[in-house]
């Protein structure tokens, strides 16, 4: 019974940074795999970072690689999206998600997920 709510989403213009944050409750957030997706208008759900449940181990998707970074503060139970570089393909609805097996980047891996929160880059 995990509960997800992102927050730090807005509007930003190219080349701007952005830090979202998401908050877990209802668990043991030290266990989850934490993962962030992405979501633009009239596409599929996108991977963009995940961090195994002691923080060492992160893997990002080719579009934010070099850009995105993702950090854990398990004292916290709070998982963060570092974004630097934004560019407007960036713009989407930034998705927070939890899973207990694996690193994966497909959405159907992951248990739980927040409601989301709107980043837009502008040009």
């Amino acid at each position: 019974q995990v509960q997800l709510v992102e927050s730090g989403g807005g509007l930003v213009q190219a080349g701007g940074s952005l830090r979202l944050s998401c908050a877990a409750s209802g668990g043991t957030f030290s266990t989850y795999i934490m993962g962030w997706f992405r979501q633009a208008p009239g596409t599929e759900r996108e991977f963009v970072a995940v961090i195994g449940r002691t923080g060492t181990s992160k893997y990002y998707g080719d579009s934010v690689k070099g850009r995105f970074t993702i950090s854990r503060d398990n004292a916290k139970n709070t998982v963060y999206l570092q974004m630097d570089s934004l560019k407007p393909d960036d713009t989407a609805v930034y998705y927070c998600a939890a899973n207990f097996w694996t690193a994966g980047k497909s959405p159907i891996e992951y248990n739980y997920w927040g409601p989301g929160t709107q980043v837009t880059v502008s040009s």
